[in-house]
């Protein structure tokens, strides 16, 4: 079973034995919801299914959302419809990945924790790492696939609201990890959402610096190094990733659980949510 990462080699190896595989393609772009699609249909893993981050990964509607946010999160028992109908088995091995330096195929690697699938793993270095491995692609639209009855199990993963997150604020049990960019951080920019800046206390770590030049994850120990040293002697326990709606937080994350710290939290709303209740405390600089 593969949990974080899976590596082209370990895929084309897990290929090679039959065992039950579930490849699901997350390419997105927030800037032009169409081009994941559109890119999908160019390229990708033969038998690859594909996710939509706004229509399959994000909840439509405040009656099926299980956050708040850019893109909120839909609720468990809705997502797991959404597997079902992708024809997801209990004893699955589900890999995901994207062209995005594994972002958004992050998004949908937390889901399925939180879900309880536990057999779930992100493509090391995603479609270019496997090109350039070697690796097969075809093009055109998905194969569909039987649904199937599969049932939520407990959350692998925990969720944070921001009424929790508040309440916590400036407490030694919760330390924020803001995942955007530092410039969006300090509130000198921002593109997307309508109030510059982020929530007082947070660190910041984009979620970029998880990656080396080529665009794989570094090593566990130069991760767990870096954690640590970001942290300056917080608990790694009270983390809470946050970035801007939910999806790029994951990235930090997975590379905490990659460099051996147990499983952190999830603040799914992030500053998109935040920043909308003018009442919360907004931090610049």
């Amino acid at each position: 079973m593969f949990t974080t990462l899976i590596t082209c080699a370990q895929l084309q190896a897990l290929q090679q034995t039959g065992a039950p595989l579930m490849l699901i393609d997350c390419t997105a772009d927030l800037m032009n919801p169409a081009v994941g699609a559109q890119q999908f249909l160019q390229a990708h893993l033969p038998g690859a299914l594909h996710a939509d981050l706004d229509h399959d990964l994000s909840a439509q509607g405040d009656s099926e959302s299980a956050s708040g946010g850019r893109h909120p999160l839909p609720r468990r028992e809705v997502f797991a419809q959404w597997l079902r109908q992708m024809g997801l088995h209990a004893d699955m091995q589900v890999v995901v990945y994207d062209r995005n330096g594994q972002n958004f195929c992050g998004r949908l690697w937390w889901m399925l924790k939180w879900a309880g699938h536990a057999a779930v793993a992100v493509l090391d270095g995603g479609l270019s790492a496997w090109t350039q491995a070697g690796g097969a692609v075809e093009s055109g639209p998905a194969t569909p696939r039987t649904p199937s009855d599969w049932t939520l199990r407990p959350a692998l993963r925990t969720l944070v609201s921001a009424d929790e997150v508040l309440a916590r604020l400036g407490q030694p049990d919760q330390t924020l990890i803001d995942a955007r960019a530092t410039p969006r951080y300090r509130g000198e920019v921002e593109p997307l959402d309508p109030v510059a800046g982020h929530i007082p206390g947070a660190l910041n770590r984009p979620f970029g610096l998880n990656l080396d030049e080529q665009g794989l994850f570094k090593p566990a120990a130069t991760l767990r190094a870096e954690f640590e040293a970001l942290l300056a002697g917080r608990d790694p326990a009270s983390v809470v990733h946050q970035c801007g709606s939910g999806v790029s937080a994951v990235p930090n994350l997975l590379a905490m659980e990659v460099a051996g710290f147990a499983p952190t939290r999830l603040f799914a709303g992030s500053w998109s949510e935040w920043c909308r209740d003018p009442s919360r405390p907004v931090a610049k600089g």
